[in-house]
């Protein structure tokens, strides 16, 4: 395949499994095209193009003008220059890369993380937060991981795929859409009744399985097993951790559980105040699910050799 249709694909099945319904998105992508026609030309010379047809901000090529053929590919959870230095020995030693992939984003697909989080005001108010809160905390919130991300030297990464001529691409939110539809589906379907059913449904998936062997399976953080589940919402996409004043408003709405990734002590304190359990199914076992189910969609049965680096364990469900 060539760099281009992998990109092209991985998008097309982000927004058929974001969250928010593709009518949501195609609204967004509507939008931001009159946007683009109405404004100055001396302010056109900066907009982000690219995002006229990819709503997610955090997932790019990176390096590669995507015409490069694409035979094999090297995954990372998190990919730095250390991993691009061994994808170049492995390629010098005559292991073919074609491709450098990291989940988590770099260059200015990190610059530009906070703008895809605009999306968890839509996904809150589909589970019954009022949208005028769900988007003024949002908005505080983006703002604050905006300026946490200002000093970030984020071209370090692309930079060294530049040097080596390594093609180099993120699917951040790409890949986390496609973990949070399926577990939301997952539990939308089969109910579990208490958290234990919960963690013990995380513990037939894979991923989960391979991160408890390495004693990073999932936990029950606020609450307990016997606690019934009630309705579950499960956080996971969107481009980092939300507004910590988000937890009074899903309690008013209904939500009973989150599960999630990851939790800060701030935000799990502000949970156990409201009354809300949470479980963390856990954070690099949760990309890897969500990787590798785009993994499934974009290849298909095609004969893509996978480098496993950095965190990534390929499990394919074709």
């Amino acid at each position: 395949m060539l760099l281009s249709e992998i990109y092209k694909k991985a998008i097309k099945t982000a927004i058929e499994n974001d969250p928010r319904g593709k009518e949501a998105v195609i609204v967004e992508l509507n939008s931001r095209k009159k946007h683009f026609d109405d404004i100055k030309p001396s302010e056109k010379e900066y907009f982000d193009a690219e995002s006229l047809n990819n709503p997610y901000a955090d997932s790019r090529i990176l390096y590669g003008t995507g015409n490069e053929k694409i035979s094999s590919i090297m995954i990372g959870i998190d990919i730095d220059p250390a991993e691009l230095m061994i994808a170049d020995h492995l390629r010098s030693n005559k292991r073919p890369v074609d491709l450098v992939l990291s989940h988590h984003p770099s260059g200015g697909a990190l610059a530009n993380l906070h703008a895809v989080m605009y999306m968890q005001a839509d996904i809150l108010n589909t589970f019954g937060v009022p949208v005028n809160i769900a988007e003024s905390l949002t908005e505080s919130r983006v703002k604050e991981v905006e300026r946490k991300l200002l000093p970030t030297n984020h071209t370090r990464t692309v930079d060294a795929a530049r040097l080596l001529d390594m093609p180099f691409m993120c699917l951040h939110t790409a890949a986390d859409n496609m973990v949070a539809t399926y577990l939301q589906r997952m539990f939308d379907n089969k109910k579990p009744i208490t958290l234990d059913n919960i963690v013990e449904m995380l513990m037939g998936i894979p991923e989960y399985k391979e991160a408890k062997k390495n004693h990073a399976g999932p936990k029950i953080v606020v609450g307990s097993g016997k606690r019934k589940a009630g309705k579950v919402f499960v956080d996971m996409t969107g481009g980092t951790e939300g507004a910590k004043d988000i937890f009074q408003s899903l309690s008013s709405s209904g939500i009973n559980t989150i599960v999630g990734m990851h939790i800060s002590e701030e935000h799990r304190k502000e949970a156990e105040k409201n009354h809300i359990n949470v479980v963390i199914a856990g954070h690099i076992s949760s990309d890897n699910l969500g990787l590798n189910l785009l993994l499934d969609e974009v290849f298909g049965k095609k004969k893509i050799e996978i480098i496993e680096c950095a965190g990534f364990r390929r499990f394919s469900r074709i």
